[in-house]
């Protein structure tokens, strides 16, 4: 029996808002970074680390399953390979600009919609 003003589930797929994925991209990537700028260097064997390869391959592969392929995640991904660049929050700035873009889009978009053409008889005045 169903009450009156419950909700059935019909599929078994969650589906997260885009302003909600980009929190999740924002947190996960400022955990990952912070991870390589303070605890991987005390811990483990610095940049050279497998432990810190692993963290971006599968930063990387959330950051893709978040908010889709962004070119801005390729430069971040290879300079977390190269020794001493990994002390660079490049995942933040990546997310960050991802966003950033997505915001100019949504406002190019929204100003398109807004401007209407002037509807005319096809008379001259």
């Amino acid at each position: 029996m169903q009450r009156e003003g419950s909700a059935t589930m019909t599929h078994d797929t969650i589906t997260i808002s885009p302003g909600s994925r980009f929190r999740y991209a924002m947190m996960l990537a400022i955990v990952a970074d912070a991870l390589q700028i303070v605890v991987f260097p005390f811990f483990v064997e610095g940049a050279l680390s497998p432990a810190d390869d692993i963290l971006d391959f599968g930063v990387g592969a959330m950051m893709v399953h978040l908010l889709g392929w962004h070119w801005e995640f390729l430069p971040s991904f290879l300079a977390k390979l190269v020794p001493g660049v990994d002390l660079v929050p490049f995942w933040t700035m990546a997310v960050a600009n991802v966003y950033r873009k997505s915001k100019q889009i949504v406002v190019a978009t929204e100003e398109r919609r807004g401007e209407h053409p002037e509807l005319t008889d096809g008379q001259d005045p």
